[in-house]
């Protein structure tokens, strides 16, 4: 099961290139098309896309797609690791893992095993802001994944003898996808400084020391406040229409009674950044340095019109592929790095980032890439964005949104992912339409607002000299004050400490 996961390829292309696993050539996909004109028409994602709403109060997203007879289901719930309650990190992913093992109707594995019988896939995944479960099956049987997601919704069984090996397995995942990637292990760390108040700060699969302690009580009551029809968003997208699923859904989800009601989703603040920090984290493992630099923006639920816009077309401006700003000048013309990306990530319910990752050259150090990077985007907040480079990044994007439009579960999770922290179906429709309306002018205005070295947490991965010590437990970053700003001091798995110089 998937920890976390975000609709937007470009976030989970960039992340790859953070951890040295693909070339920006490769990332980058096909070519574009030649660029749009101001007078074409920008494209609307899942333009036949209708909603409704149960009695109980859970909301149905319907989105059409007759090309094959196939859909794709899926339950998203207003609930992530950023809603869970202090001291017990991890416990909605934890969560996430107990909804597979069972009901009094479908006890144990009976849920897989129904979907894999009829040929479906399925899945789950946790987010900051939400925990989504899926399925893709044969249009005929909607009705049978209904049942099972509406059953588990109400009816999911708490025990010790089931929770206590599933902690275990969380544990593993938690030491193989994060103790023991370095790459990973810097992003915490990153993260914790980034918000030193807001639960963003705390990783979604959670703290080992936290997760140790968490039990099946905890799941349940994390369940019954959260895992509620109104809490909840349906989504279904495939060989359907609105007036078929709307008669499943009552015949399933109608019969879930309301258990709670959430509450506002208030989290605290974090205080601006005004230092320069950084956070340097030294491994043995790591055969190949990389660097990053995040910023806090605001995300497209918390900006100003037409800001989290500016800031899309900004990052491919900046690093969006071979014809990027970073890329020609960093790689092909000063060859100081091998691979540079930068990306927004928008789709938080409160604050966003903006991150700019580089893998140098052998022998360029962090000051002389850092020093390039500031340069060019000191240029875009000073002059803008011509006409024909804005042109080229607008035509990239309505070529995502016209390639979504090509695969419905894609299409399932950009409007469950919206409506799941308080947006819309319009804010979807329309998104094109809002790049489309984006100036150069817009552009600068967002470099010059939001990406300053002050406001910002840089990220460098270094390799270290074998310890010949023990391989001990990962702990979070550990915060020291210092003259210029915080300074991390982080231990590694491979028990190396390590701190800014």
């Amino acid at each position: 099961m998937k920890v976390l996961a975000r609709p937007i390829s470009r976030f989970l292309l960039a992340s790859a290139l953070l951890a040295g696993l693909v070339s920006p050539t490769l990332a980058e996909g096909p070519v574009a098309p030649p660029p749009a004109t101001e007078t074409q028409a920008a494209p609307m994602i899942g333009a036949q896309a209708s909603s409704f709403q149960l009695p109980n109060g859970l909301t149905v997203v319907v989105i059409p797609d007759h090309r094959s007879p196939v859909v794709t289901h899926m339950v998203w719930y207003k609930a992530g690791s950023a809603d869970e309650p202090a001291g017990k990190s991890g416990i909605a992913h934890y969560l996430e893992h107990l909804m597979f093992k069972g009901t009094k109707a479908n006890p144990g594995g009976a849920f897989s095993t129904k979907v894999a019988a009829v040929g479906g896939q399925e899945n789950a995944f946790t987010s900051w802001d939400y925990t989504a479960y899926y399925q893709r099956v044969s249009k005929e049987n909607l009705g049978l994944v209904m049942s099972l997601e509406a059953d588990r919704m109400q009816n999911l069984q708490f025990d010790s003898a089931t929770a206590a090996p599933e902690l275990k397995v969380v544990l593993e995942e938690r030491s193989m996808r994060t103790d023991n990637d370095p790459s990973t292990r810097l992003g915490e760390a990153v993260d914790a400084a980034l918000h030193p108040n807001h639960p963003y700060r705390i990783p979604v699969i959670g703290w080992r020391a936290e997760i140790e302690k968490l039990t099946a009580d905890d799941a349940k009551a994390f369940y019954d406040r959260f895992y509620t029809p109104n809490n909840a968003v349906l989504v279904v997208a495939g060989d359907v229409d609105e007036v078929a699923v709307r008669d499943l859904a009552l015949t399933y989800y109608g019969r879930v009674q309301k258990r709670a009601e959430p509450g506002r989703r208030a989290r605290p603040k974090d205080p601006d950044l005004d230092v320069i920090e950084t956070v340097r984290l030294a491994d043995e493992r790591v055969t190949q340095p990389s660097w990053r630099r995040v910023w806090r923006v605001p995300s497209s639920h918390t900006a100003q019109p037409n800001v989290s816009e500016s800031l899309e077309l900004l990052a491919d401006t900046l690093g969006g592929g071979s014809t990027s700003r970073l890329y020609r000048t960093l790689v092909v013309e000063k060859g100081l790095a091998a691979q540079v990306a930068a990306y927004y990530q928008s789709d938080s319910l409160d604050d966003g980032r903006f991150v700019i990752a580089a893998v140098p050259r052998d022998g360029v150090g962090f000051d002389k890439l850092s020093a390039a990077i500031d340069a060019i985007v000191a240029d875009v907040a000073k002059t803008g964005v011509p006409a024909d480079e804005l042109a080229r990044s607008k035509t990239k994007v309505y070529a995502e949104a016209i390639k979504v439009q090509d695969n419905q579960a894609s299409l399932a999770r950009i409007f469950g992912a919206e409506l799941a922290v308080g947006g819309t179906l319009d804010a979807v429709r329309t998104w094109p339409a809002r790049i489309r309306a984006v100036t150069g002018d817009d552009v600068r205005a967002a470099a010059g607002d939001w990406l300053h070295v002050e406001g910002s947490v840089t990220g460098e991965l270094v390799s270290a000299p074998a310890s010949g010590k023990p391989r001990a437990k990962a702990s979070s970053p550990m915060s020291f004050g210092g003259p210029s700003g915080p300074i991390r001091l982080f231990e590694t798995p491979a028990g190396v400490a390590t701190d800014t110089p």
